[in-house]
């Protein structure tokens, strides 16, 4: 490569020294100290068990587990628990943004700012759904702020940055692109996170994640690790959810977010076909709950959600913070495919209650008094059906190797459903089964321990 070309690559990167010299004032290194309940501490931050502790240094074993720590703190007895962790300053008189694992139950909360001051503060809330924790700064006053951006605009590809504490390494600046947006991850159905390639590690949690307008754009919240570590893969709670967060905490203390009321799951190429769309896409309904805003608004189960306020639903996982991000009390217009025809219906959306709200149906392998079928099936008993709270189907007593079993219906499960057609009864289930078409998937509503979910058959 000559010289001209090696220049011209260079002037192609993105140059982050006066990015970092604007900003890196806002953003704060955070220290936690609390009372254990036991006397084995483990850091707060991003997880670590004692296999993966070992891996680390000696000087950050003794700092995670508060033993010898420069912080203070002396072997034996039960020591005080320290955490460290990142934030950032986002108004002049103190409020600072972080992750609620890095304060989880601290008893003192120092914020210590890049010209080494060390400042108290004050737990101000926290919202656990979204990992979220706001904290004020005691006597703030004229105090450094980043500014926010949206990261509603964000792009696949594009660069971004962040500054942190990885292991106590205060004002470390780490880079990369954005890898994906709107992952769902097991642990938060309400937070389409931003995924990155940008290196964070256990102290980094609760910092910035900049765009290069120097705009924050993300919380970094999470990694994906085998070994305690980075490992290429991290996760950003955005900005427009954080910022939302944070108002409700500081304006009113607590945290409301929309709620529908339904189970839902993935839509495969299987369903979909069953369901008659062309592809896979959308938010299948597999229940709806009983007095729900859904159940109010007319939604069935088996209803594909389509469409959210026009916003189009590819994936299950788009449906749930699309509605959490909804004003409790308005109206949302929902487009589902119902019987094979799309429909639009009005649904008011209510408050998310402590544990509920749309949530994903449990996935399941391809693993069903009817022979075709390879199953028996028999009459709900009454006790059964008030511990799962149906009042409608039969129960599968036996499974064979056959279409059902491929499909995943296993003993105990009860049926509800067959190709769309209600099944209340033995003589409902064998007509459902007569009728089936031949060589064609079909669907399958079973309900296990308490959940629905829908099933694929091919007869």
């Amino acid at each position: 490569m000559t010289a001209w070309s090696q220049a011209g690559f260079a002037r192609g990167l993105p140059d982050f020294t006066d990015l970092v010299e604007e900003n890196a004032d806002a953003v704060v290194n955070i220290s936690t100290t609390s009372t254990p309940s036991t006397g084995n501490a483990r850091f707060q931050g991003l997880p670590f068990d004692e296999r993966q502790l070992e891996q680390l240094p000696e000087f950050f074993q003794e700092f995670f587990r508060g033993h010898q720590s420069p912080f203070g703190g002396s072997p034996g007895g039960a020591q005080p628990r320290r955490s460290m962790g990142s934030g950032f300053i986002v108004s002049a008189d103190g409020y600072v943004l972080t992750n609620n694992h890095v304060v989880e139950g601290a008893d003192e909360i120092i914020v210590r700012l890049n010209d080494r001051r060390e400042l108290p503060a004050t737990l101000v809330g926290t919202d656990p759904r979204s990992d979220m924790a706001v904290l004020k700064i005691e006597n703030g006053d004229d105090l450094p702020v980043v500014k926010t951006g949206s990261s509603k605009n964000l792009k696949v590809g594009e660069w971004v940055f962040a500054i942190g504490s990885p292991f106590g390494f205060d004002y470390t600046v780490t880079a990369g692109i954005v890898s994906a947006l709107g992952r769902s991850l097991p642990s938060e159905n309400y937070v389409p996170f931003i995924q990155t390639d940008v290196a964070i590690n256990p102290g980094n949690s609760g910092g910035p994640l900049f765009n290069l307008d120097g705009e924050v754009i993300g919380i970094n919240s999470q990694i994906y690790t085998r070994s305690g570590g980075f490992m290429g893969v991290s996760f950003a709670i955005p900005i427009d959810d954080a910022m939302s967060v944070f108002r409700q905490i500081r304006d009113k203390g607590v945290v409301s977010r929309g709620w529908l009321g339904v189970l839902i799951q993935e839509v495969n190429r299987d369903l979909a076909e069953s369901f008659g769309l062309k592809r896979p896409r959308g938010a299948l309904i597999a229940e709806v709950m009983t007095g729900s805003p859904a159940e109010d608004g007319g939604l069935q189960s088996g209803d594909i959600v389509l469409e959210y306020d026009g916003d189009d639903i590819q994936l299950s996982s788009d449906l749930p913070p699309m509605v959490g991000r909804t004003p409790v009390g308005e109206t949302a217009r929902l487009t589902v495919l119902r019987g094979g025809k799309e429909i639009t219906l009005d649904v008011k959306i209510g408050q998310l209650p402590d544990e509920g709200g749309a949530q994903q149906a449990p996935s399941t392998s391809g693993e069903s008094s009817s022979a075709p079928l390879g199953l028996s099936v028999e009459p709900l008993p009454a006790d059964l059906a008030d511990s799962i709270g149906v009042t409608d189907g039969v129960v599968v007593t036996s499974v064979g190797r056959g279409p059902a079993y491929n499909a995943g219906i296993r003993e105990r499960d009860v049926i509800t459903e067959i190709n769309r057609k209600a099944v209340s009864s033995v003589e409902d289930f064998r007509a459902a089964v007569k009728a089936l078409p031949e060589g064609r998937v079909v669907s399958v509503r079973i309900v296990r321990q308490g959940r629905a979910i829908y099933l694929v058959m091919k007869p």
